[in-house]
């Protein structure tokens, strides 16, 4: 591949308490998955991230999740189909009157933590993600992983489907994520992540946590903003990826 895209999750602050360091990521990535209010970030947050992103001619995505403050969205919530697409197309809105003020604009649609998981298996919250983003504007492109229901579900729809790798977090034989609850879930080791994201991005495979190696389709690699050490594992991604010829670029 001659081009990857990179993305982060960012504006997940709320008032006095930070998370992450939005702006060294923002120098880093091409993409910024921006929280919505619903997991985190407050407004004064995400005007800022937003405007900051605008300025560096990154590309904003909305990062879309359950109601969840208290649980930073890592929580499965039983939601119904009608409750999910309203607040994913109140999340999406409320994010494009920030990033359209800051002359910018939402370019894509991610959803985050336990809604990322369920949509991977769960048909109705599938559908009713794929439904929200569509009746929103049907030309935005969706992240999320490969082969997952949520992906047949934009499909059916006509919505874009762009395929997404972990830097730093494991896999499993399946190919979905280790949950977060398990130990060894999170990477750390900056080299064994460089290394990775080489293999994921140049051959399509990735060593799973049982030692077997597994294919994967990526258009971007996903660094995740909250994570300790997230600049300086973001800035080895970027090296390494640059070193061996691939051109970081948002998705077109």
């Amino acid at each position: 591949m001659s081009s990857v895209d990179l993305n982060a999750d960012l504006g997940e602050g709320f008032g006095v308490w930070a998370l992450g360091d939005d702006d060294a990521m923002l120098d880093i990535v091409t993409s910024a998955n921006v929280a919505c209010g619903f997991h985190a970030g407050d407004p004064a947050t995400l005007r800022r991230v937003c405007e900051a992103a605008a300025a560096r001619g990154v590309r904003i995505g909305a990062q879309v999740s359950y109601r969840d403050l208290a649980g930073f969205g890592r929580r499965f919530i039983d939601v119904s189909s009608e409750d999910l697409i309203a607040d994913v197309m109140y999340q999406i809105g409320a994010l494009s009157a920030l990033a359209a003020a800051a002359g910018s604009s939402v370019s894509y649609v991610k959803p985050h933590g336990a809604l990322y998981n369920a949509v991977v298996t769960n048909r109705l919250q599938a559908h009713a993600l794929a439904a929200a983003v569509h009746a929103v504007d049907p030309a935005l492109p969706v992240l999320g992983l490969a082969g997952s229901v949520f992906f047949g579900a934009a499909e059916e729809l006509g919505l874009r489907t762009v395929p997404e790798a972990f830097a730093d977090r494991a896999y499993r034989p399946d190919g979905r994520l280790v949950s977060r609850r398990e130990r060894n879930s999170v990477l750390h080791d900056v080299d064994e992540i460089a290394e990775r994201v080489i293999s994921m991005v140049s051959r399509g495979r990735v060593h799973a946590v049982d030692g077997s190696t597994i294919p994967i389709t990526v258009e971007s690699v996903c660094v995740h903003g909250d994570s300790p050490g997230a600049v300086q594992i973001a800035t080895a991604v970027r090296k390494r990826l640059v070193a061996e010829g691939v051109t970081l670029a948002s998705f077109g």
